[in-house]
């Protein structure tokens, strides 16, 4: 059996915000299910699974793993980079035009 952890509970501010959702009857159910399992409110619940989810998702996509075969080759490359090619060259003039950087 799972435990349930308060994820968002140790964040030490108030919670003032809002999100707008309807989840089906199905994935309503679900959640109530979970959150009794649990022994804590739906709410609680899902803004916790939602916060752990967010926290995961932003992690995988702050991270780069690479396999031992493809380590060589990255490290390789930053060290000796090739020359731009012309598609690289209209990629990047695109992303000037059309990508506003703040």
């Amino acid at each position: 059996m799972l435990g349930f952890q308060d994820q968002v509970g140790a964040i030490e501010e108030r919670n003032s915000e809002r999100l707008k959702f309807a989840p089906s009857r199905t994935s309503k159910q679900a959640l109530q299910q979970a959150a009794a399992l649990s022994g804590v409110d739906a709410s609680a619940f899902t803004v916790n699974a939602a916060y752990r989810s967010a926290m995961e998702t932003i992690a995988a996509h702050e991270r780069t793993s690479l396999h031992r075969l493809t380590h060589a080759a990255f490290f390789a490359a930053l060290k000796a980079p090739p020359a731009p090619t012309d598609r690289l060259r209209v990629a990047f003039a695109r992303h000037r035009e059309t990508i506003v950087s703040r």
